[in-house]
């Protein structure tokens, strides 16, 4: 296994510019992360646009977006800890045991053990990802369009079934975005699709108009719709230092927590809920034989802490050998390579080595620059809760705007974000969430594109698609993901009622 393009990641990285650049994206990501529900997706959604407009090389903007991305993987705890307000879907099960914590007078314990499990979380899944991209990328050459189309096949089953508590409206939300990617011009047969005679929609939705709408200019009507209900801030933080016998009582659960999260970021679509909610319940099931778990158990706060850091660096491995995001926020990163005429896949580690080291390289010093911003600075990131919705709703407004004029000096695609804004605020009332419609839209495309080139090569018979192994293999695995938790369900059902005619008293 050659390491080649990681000692060339690390040139990259290391330079004082691309240094400095990471420094940044670190603060604000750790800021987005500490505001209760903004979460990575929207900082990164705001900064992509700015970056590519201020000419910005591709590499440069992967380590800034990656920065903001893993920072705010540590700021969600904030929130988390001192208010029960998870910064993000990743930081729910952060709350069960660490606000208990801060109620009881170690908010500060509870957020620098929460630092340093996210730091070793980061760091076993960037060793990780240093590992398995370069082989996962060796595989992934024999891949062909019919192997890449039942590949999107089974990330959509994966997501369908794994993330949510509502599968049915995840996979609706694949299908709009499905939808969504279809609009514009036909490269085929050259015909306009659903543009309604608007000769700007003519190349199609762009990503950076549907990113924002859907996550910034959506969360802000959030905001102000939820304006009037108030929450607690605890602010005495208490001993700003994890005890040694925390750190050597929880060592277990973080090491555990890691592995867990790394492996569920590998899969598609799963992302850093799924993997908290995992290595929590995973480690609660090892280690709660006291039943101290959701009372402020640093066990309980180390776990999901680390797995949402591995998992983050986990969703790089599926999105840069395979082109396809592990998670919501990779597929954000994954449309910001295309801005820039880049296709992730198998072949970007020997076309564009240093996108790929550096992004890599990257993670590695980032984890540390975070572990030294977190711990000495988070008396001032927790002052972040503090901004009133007065003043972030307009910046989170001005900020969109900005950022897709700049891309497009379009005022009808400001006009097309809001209008998206909108609908995408109506969905989030009705229970969607907004990440599979961003998948939606991204596999979408490659995905029509690898379906039409197999059609192509095999004269339009379908066979092709179940050709190879590889495909077989892929076809099993969506199956098996797609009707396992349903199998799963029936028969938990089969059991509590064979257990309720064993003993009636349990009705």
């Amino acid at each position: 296994m050659s390491f080649d393009y990681l000692w060339q990641g690390f040139a990259v990285a290391l330079t004082w510019q691309n240094l400095l650049i990471g420094f940044i994206g670190c603060f604000i990501g750790t800021l987005v992360g500490a505001l209760p529900a903004i979460g990575p997706i929207n900082g990164i959604a705001l900064l992509m646009p700015i970056a590519y407009s201020m000419g910005l090389p591709a590499e440069s903007t992967m380590i800034l977006l990656a920065a903001v991305y893993c920072g705010a993987e540590y700021g969600g705890r904030i929130s988390s800890i001192l208010l029960n307000v998870p910064g993000d879907a990743g930081a729910v099960m952060t709350a069960m045991d660490g606000y208990p914590m801060a109620k009881q007078g170690r908010a500060g314990e509870a957020l620098a053990l929460s630092g340093i499990s996210s730091f070793v979380g980061g760091l076993i899944g960037t060793i990780g990802l240093a590992l398995f991209a370069p082989v996962l990328s060796g595989l992934a050459i024999g891949f062909g369009p019919a192997e890449y189309f039942v590949l999107m096949i089974f990330a959509f089953a994966t997501l369908g079934s794994m993330v949510g508590s509502q599968p049915v409206k995840t996979l609706i939300g694949c299908v709009l975005g499905l939808m969504l990617a279809t609009v514009g011009l036909d490269a085929t047969s050259g015909a306009y699709r659903f543009t309604f005679a608007e000769p700007e929609l003519g190349d199609g939705i762009e990503f950076v108009v549907l990113v924002i709408g859907l996550f910034s200019i959506s969360e802000a009507m959030i905001i102000l719709e939820h304006q009037g209900k108030g929450v607690t801030v605890i602010r005495e933080l208490g001993r700003m230092t994890a005890r040694w016998a925390d750190l050597v009582r929880s060592t277990g659960a973080t090491i555990r927590g890691s592995l867990i999260g790394f492996v569920i970021g590998v899969l598609p679509g799963t992302g850093a809920s799924v993997s908290s909610a995992v290595s929590y319940t995973t480690e609660k099931r090892i280690s709660d034989s006291e039943g101290t778990f959701g009372k402020g158990d640093v066990r309980g706060l180390a776990s999901p802490e680390a797995a949402n850091n591995a998992t983050a660096c986990g969703c790089f491995v599926p999105m840069l050998t395979l082109g396809v995001p592990g998670s919501g926020t990779t597929a954000v990163m994954l449309g910001a390579l295309m801005l820039y005429n880049i296709q992730p896949g198998p072949m970007l580690l020997t076309e564009r080595p240093e996108v790929v080291g550096g992004l890599v390289a990257s993670l590695f010093v980032g984890n540390f620059i975070l572990l030294a911003l977190n711990l000495p600075l988070v008396n001032i990131f927790a002052r972040v809760l503090t901004v009133p919705n007065w003043l972030l709703v307009p910046g989170i407004l001005v900020l969109s705007v900005i950022g897709v004029y700049s891309t497009n000096a379009s005022v009808f695609s400001i006009f097309l974000m809001l209008g998206i804004g909108f609908v995408g605020w109506l969905l989030r009332k009705a229970g969607f969430d907004m990440a599979p419609i961003i998948l939606g839209f991204v596999l979408g495309r490659v995905m029509e594109v690898n379906l039409r080139n197999a059609l192509a090569i095999s004269g339009g018979d379908i066979s092709i698609l179940f050709g190879s192994t590889i495909s077989i293999v892929l076809w099993i695995m969506a199956a098996g993901v797609a009707f396992l938790p349903l199998f799963l369900s029936r028969r938990a059902k089969r059991r509590m009622r064979a257990m309720t005619v064993a003993d009636p008293a349990l009705d």
